[in-house]
């Protein structure tokens, strides 16, 4: 009897889908490719692997066995009522955004440093002004909430601009790979932001994270900060963080919000000393990206279908 395997990922290219398609074939699935989770609704009921971002999915699928989500973030999936059948495994795709977000942050940090705004109005109003006063990473202190794969990737880009300490945040106090010049556990994180010119931020959305930036860690921070969220948007209290950016204290650089997408009337489009993208610091258009999804997901498939342990595997009392 055939096993089903339901996917719903439209950044495959043809040759990701005859690797998937081979893999499972392999192994005794059928393979069905979908655009929109709607589409797949008449297979998810015999269902036992999915790929795909949206609870409908896992809702509507009575037999699933696992859900892979092609997000390294899995939020949607953490309520109580996400799974038809509880017991289901949930892997994430943790390590493939790696790449495409580290670069979305040096380009926000260096447009921030180098007043690429201002310069931009300017022009656009074909006004010459010069000698904007600058800043460098180079003798910064940076500070990275958060040190797996976006953080790690993060420092490697950020090395070479030869800041003064590349500190890391995390829960344990480990240090991945030695990377960082020192690691503090975040229950001391108050401690270093006061020597904190650049805080990074690439947590996921948790209950443990909501809201680890509040009024008192942005007044912790010294004058004319800059803060880099890519993680998610409830990490910050985003309008603790407002007051702090129309004061004229911090500059910020946001790709994720608390709310998704941002109220047309919310006052954030309006802030200054804030550069804002549309949660697209880790989208799938990168092919690279896609390529890693793929490459991820086919080695837990692997592991799957020999009863090996899932190396992408989320623990979902934490979130990741």
């Amino acid at each position: 009897m055939k096993k089903h395997l339901v996917i719903i990922l439209p950044d495959l290219t043809e040759n990701h889908r005859a690797s998937i398609c081979a893999a499972a074939g392999r192994q005794g699935f059928d393979c069905r490719f979908f655009d929109e989770p709607s589409q797949s609704l008449p297979f998810l009921q015999d269902a036992e692997i999915i790929v795909g971002t949206d609870p409908f999915l896992s809702r509507n699928a009575p037999n699933l066995r696992w859900l892979c989500s092609p997000f390294a973030g899995v939020d949607p999936f953490l309520a109580d009522d996400a799974f038809a059948a509880p017991s289901a495994l949930l892997t994430c795709s943790s390590g493939a955004y790696g790449v495409t977000i580290s670069e979305h942050v040096i380009m926000l940090l260096l447009e921030i440093l180098r007043r690429r705004p201002e310069y931009r109005a300017h022009t656009d109003r074909r006004e010459w002004v010069r000698r904007l006063p600058v800043r460098a990473i180079f003798d910064s202190r940076i500070t990275l909430l958060g040190t797996g794969d976006i953080g790690q990737e993060t420092l490697r880009r950020l090395r070479p601009f030869a800041p003064k300490q590349i500190l890391g945040v995390n829960r344990r106090g480990l240090n991945p790979g030695g990377l960082f010049d020192r690691i503090v556990q975040r229950d001391h994180l108050d401690e270093i932001l006061p020597e904190t010119d650049i805080l990074i931020i690439s947590l996921p959305g948790t209950r443990d994270t909501f809201r680890i930036i509040s009024e008192k860690q942005l007044k912790l921070l010294p004058d004319d900060a800059v803060i880099i969220n890519v993680g998610r948007g409830s990490v910050i209290d985003q309008q603790a963080l407002e007051a702090e950016l129309r004061s004229g204290r911090l500059y910020a650089g946001l790709d994720v919000f608390e709310a998704e997408p941002v109220p047309p009337d919310a006052s954030i489009w309006t802030c200054p000393r804030l550069i804002m993208t549309s949660h697209v610091a880790g989208d799938t258009t990168l092919p690279h990206t896609v390529d890693r999804i793929v490459e991820l997901f086919l080695g837990d498939f692997e592991n799957y279908c020999a009863g090996r342990p899932l190396t992408q595997l989320v623990d979902r009392q934490i979130g990741y």
